[in-house]
């Protein structure tokens, strides 16, 4: 999409008609509104439209298409490759339309594009009832659905994207829709883990299950000296886990003076989390065998309402610090995978950065690959691999950290990636490609319908036939 200088007259007649605040380079107030999460990313829209409903979307949609604006949408502002923002462009900022609403009799949930988790589990949770979202509380939940939505619930439930049963969504066309399985299915299957390609989705429905409000959890950490026994010991436990169990392991320095004896804050950790989707009791009993690998160092394993579980994570990941993840799909955990982790894992250069192994599986292995546009329910785990630092005169040494990791750890994968985990999306067509496989082609038909100039190219983008890829405005070489 190219760029021009915005004339003043236009940028005035859209404020007269937008609802909400437009917020220019010289307001009081831009530096915050154009923040994200990620501290690696700054980037200087010239406008900012903070909208308050469907209307002024339409608005802004008409607005960028009109005047050949590059666009960003934001949410939640929490993906790591921060396209929330971007310079020159209009950042259409949904951050203000938080609402959600519940029917417990339906076991539905009706949710805004600007709320975060948080927001849905305070609702759903009055009622006993929740949707698999992510693993940070703070998560938007846009984003995070678009992409697959890998949490707490997946090996019960799904991935978030498979709880949804409809969405509302501004077509690039400034066209309002209604997608779901009965209408405009071709659209809402590619909604369905094909990220922000085909609109801006305004709106969610989910379905809720009955979940907490208590629920049996494990976090447990051992040695790093441990973490090969660990690994093998996880490995072998999740093969035969009933459906109800969703864990992960994070190995990684974790140097926490709060939880950990002094000799032991700055020394290599693996630790193990999970929760169990069902009863205390039986959640206790199927969570045991992972408290029991090794001696611990510590274990905060126990019974904990299910809101506080989803926020465990929060204060590890807070707004500002230096992000750079990565990801990749394993074929499984064998004795070479593990020492692969092991040896990346020590050789981090952030004591705050970890290897991570996701158990997948489950539900989301019972869904046809064919229902959704999601890649990846072929893989048992998920590996992901997390760069986190304060200073940026450290950035080099951490990217070049995951990127290595990551170049090595292909031998291990059919080098598909969870792109909710995606880096800056430098590898862009490369890695849509891969990921994608075969499934690829239908979704670049589909954005030849919906968005054929990729007005909506600053995310998971895949490129409308006859047009040359659109800079995501987030490449970092």
């Amino acid at each position: 999409m190219g760029q021009q200088a915005i004339d003043d007259n236009r940028v005035e007649q859209f404020e007269t008609a937008f609802h909400g605040a437009v917020i220019r380079p010289d307001d009081p107030e831009y530096d915050d509104a154009r923040a994200v999460w990620n501290g690696m990313i700054d980037k200087y829209p010239a406008l900012i439209a903070r909208c308050r409903g469907v209307g002024d979307v339409i608005s802004a949609v008409n607005f960028a298409r009109e005047n050949e604006l590059l666009v960003a949408v934001r949410g939640g502002g929490h993906n790591v490759a921060g396209t929330a923002v971007c310079d020159d462009g209009l950042v259409i900022d949904l951050s203000e339309m938080q609402g959600v609403r519940v029917d417990p009799d339906a076991q539905r949930a009706w949710v805004q594009a600007g709320a975060t988790w948080m927001d849905v589990d305070h609702e759903t949770q009055a009622f006993g009832l929740a949707t698999p979202g992510g693993a940070v509380s703070e998560t938007g939940v846009a984003g995070l659905t678009l992409g697959g939505g890998i949490g707490h619930l997946r090996c019960k439930y799904g991935l978030t994207c498979d709880n949804l049963r409809s969405v509302d969504l501004v077509t690039a066309s400034g066209e309002f829709a209604t997608a779901s399985e009965d209408q405009n299915a071709d659209l809402f299957w590619g909604i369905r883990g094909g990220g922000g390609n085909f609109g801006v989705v305004t709106g969610f429905e989910f379905e809720l299950h009955p979940v907490g409000p208590e629920v049996a959890t494990c976090l447990v950490f051992y040695s790093g000296d441990r973490m090969v026994e660990c690994l093998r010991a996880y490995s072998e436990y999740v093969a035969s886990a009933p459906a109800e169990v969703s864990t992960l392991t994070l190995a990684g320095v974790m140097p926490d003076e709060e939880l950990f004896p002094a000799d032991l804050v700055d020394e290599t950790k693996i630790a193990i989390t999970g929760c169990y989707a069902g009863s205390v009791a039986d959640g206790e009993r199927a969570l045991a065998p992972l408290r029991e690998i090794a001696e611990p160092i510590a274990d905060f394993s126990g019974t904990m309402p299910y809101a506080e579980y989803q926020q465990l994570f929060d204060e590890d990941y807070p707004d500002g610090m230096r992000y750079y993840w990565k990801s990749l799909y394993l074929d499984d955990l064998s004795e070479s995978a593990i020492d692969r982790i092991t040896y990346w894992t020590d050789i981090a250069p952030s004591p705050l950065s970890t290897v991570d192994v996701w158990q997948l599986g489950g539900a989301i292995a019972r869904v046809d690959p064919e229902d959704s546009a999601f890649a990846g329910r072929h893989a048992p785990f998920l590996l992901g691999v997390e760069a986190n630092w304060e200073h940026p005169e450290d950035d080099d040494a951490n990217v070049e950290w995951v990127r290595d990791c990551l170049d090595d750890m292909r031998q291990f994968s059919d080098g598909s990636v969870y792109l909710n985990f995606p880096g800056f999306l430098e590898e862009g067509d490369d890695m849509m490609r891969t990921t994608f496989g075969p499934t690829y082609e239908r979704l670049v038909t589909l954005k030849d319908e919906y968005d054929p100039t990729n007005l909506f190219s600053l995310n998971q983008n895949i490129a409308p036939s006859g047009s040359a890829r659109a800079d995501g405005g987030t490449r970092h070489e």
